[in-house]
């Protein structure tokens, strides 16, 4: 009897002792990405004019990828490959297909994303996670199937149409399908001034009271206050330092005086500035403070440790609106900006900081691309992925270098700005131009490891390797319903011939 009663407590306390221990729990996931921000315009990637310290202590922190790309060089195709873990033959979406015009009256944003399409939300909802967006969406209105509502989000605050996303100061956001009306008037945010008759007045009417970014930190705060059980996911698609050039006053003043600037009238769109290097700088700094705004909150919440927290941006600086990306040496050397296959176009930063998990202060520079995100978050999660082009980063970040599976390449087409292609394949990068018009138009191929700037055209001594790029691209490209992205099959006629 004693021995069954020893037997009994022994049971009892063993059971007691597992109840107690608490389960490994899923980790909270916050991906922040920013819109235009070049490859170089961070601190932690060489940048020496703008100051970005919370994003580079965000590096020191965690792992700093040197070798990560977009899926494409403009927003709305870049964020649904994003989401979808689908590259640029295969995506649903392929360009900036406008729907409506500026007004506020005119609004109705970009090519929905389709209802059949499995989003990274809805992928993490199946593990039962919260899931929020608060920034620019532009894959569907409201009323459509692509509103975030609809593509796995619980919640989302922020712009739905990419033009209207022209205004850091806009008349109104959407709420979960439902109109924000803010403190200032719909302007034509496009409007040229007269450099012989502008005022300072004239300037000023640019801006307002309610600034979009700080409205966007306001409502991922209040997200994670009331997830904090978690586990959550929160996409943060920031759009800064996108153009008009507007920033909170307090932010221009840290960087007036330090830079040889002119007004910029408005003369290559977006709203004119009296300020356009400061404007711009300081953009990016407000950018860096709300990361630091976030982690501050996770930190204060006692979720750091539980948290992975991922910083990227969606293409390529921009060349129009008053930016100078020469003057910041903004994509650091590298060929190309926002619309251009080239380096400087595709290639992205990316940090990721996870304490405990990821050994900080890493710099990797294992090729990688934001349609990888969808895998990645399966195997976190412990979920099958769902068919994807991309392959799971996870043991990159978790230091398990030797099970970390490569691509074999990238692939990219881009049908705006003449139609373009381009495929990396190991160190080599091929690239297609003006497809649209000369379909015939020859690969131009470059070693990266020896020439990151693109410089130098090697594809009349690898006729073996172009060979191998024409089959990837007869492979990979599936010709999308929409009219206006279909450029890639009289290519591939072409390149049998």
């Amino acid at each position: 009897m004693k021995l069954l009663n020893l037997f009994l407590l022994t049971i009892s306390i063993t059971c007691t002792a597992q109840a107690q221990k608490a389960p490994d729990k899923l980790p909270n996931i916050v991906y922040i990405y920013a819109d235009d921000l070049g490859y170089g315009e961070l601190g932690c990637y060489g940048q020496q004019k703008i100051k970005t310290p919370n994003l580079d202590r965000l590096a020191k922190e965690g792992i700093r990828f040197t070798q990560h790309y977009t899926g494409t060089p403009v927003c709305a195709p870049a964020r649904a490959m994003l989401m979808t873990g689908k590259h640029a033959g295969h995506s649903a979406i392929r360009g900036n297909f406008e729907l409506g015009g500026f007004r506020d009256e005119e609004e109705r944003g970009q090519m929905p994303l389709p209802a059949n399409e499995l989003t990274v939300a809805e992928l993490l909802k199946q593990k039962g996670y919260a899931t929020a967006l608060t920034g620019k969406w532009g894959m569907g209105m409201n009323n459509t199937e692509g509103t975030p509502t609809r593509q796995g989000f619980d919640y989302y605050y922020g712009y739905l149409d990419q033009k209207q996303a022209h205004n850091l100061y806009p008349s109104h956001l959407w709420e979960n399908d439902r109109w924000d009306t803010l403190a200032q008037p719909w302007q034509d945010i496009h409007r040229k001034l007269d450099p012989a008759k502008a005022t300072d007045a004239d300037f000023e009417s640019f801006k307002g009271k309610e600034y979009a970014p700080a409205k966007m930190t306001e409502k991922a705060l209040a997200f994670i206050d009331r997830s904090k059980a978690g586990p959550f996911f929160l996409y943060m698609p920031y759009t800064l330092p996108h153009v008009s050039l507007q920033a909170p006053d307090e932010y221009v003043k840290k960087y007036i005086g330090q830079f040889d600037e002119k007004p910029y009238y408005g003369e290559k769109n977006y709203a004119s500035t009296k300020y356009p290097l400061s404007t711009y700088a300081s953009m990016i700094t407000f950018l860096d403070d709300q990361v630091g705004i976030i982690l501050d909150k996770l930190k204060a919440l006692g979720l750091d440790d539980n948290t992975i927290v991922m910083f990227s941006s969606d293409n390529g600086a921009t060349f129009n609106g008053g930016v100078n990306p020469q003057f910041f040496n903004s994509v650091a050397g590298l060929r190309g900006l926002k619309m251009d296959v080239y380096e400087g176009g595709i290639r992205e930063p990316f940090i990721v900081r996870w304490p405990g998990k990821i050994k900080p202060g890493r710099v990797s520079d294992h090729v990688s691309a934001q349609f990888d995100l969808m895998p990645t978050l399966a195997e976190l999660t412990g979920q099958a992925s769902p068919p994807t082009d991309g392959i799971s980063f996870l043991p990159e970040l978790l230091g398990q270098t030797n099970r970390q599976k490569k691509h074999e390449f990238l692939y990219f087409e881009y049908p705006e700005k003449g139609g373009q292609i381009a495929v990396r394949m190991g160190d080599w990068k091929g690239v297609k131009t003006d497809l649209r018009k000369n379909p015939g138009n020859p690969w131009q191929l470059f070693n990266l490891k020896t020439d990151r700037s693109e410089s130098t055209d090697v594809a009349a001594s690898h006729p073996d390797i172009l060979k191998k790029l024409d089959q990837i691209v007869k492979r990979e490209h599936e010709e999308p319903a929409n009219a206006a992205w279909q450029f890639v099959m009289p290519v591939i006629a072409a390149s049998r011939k």
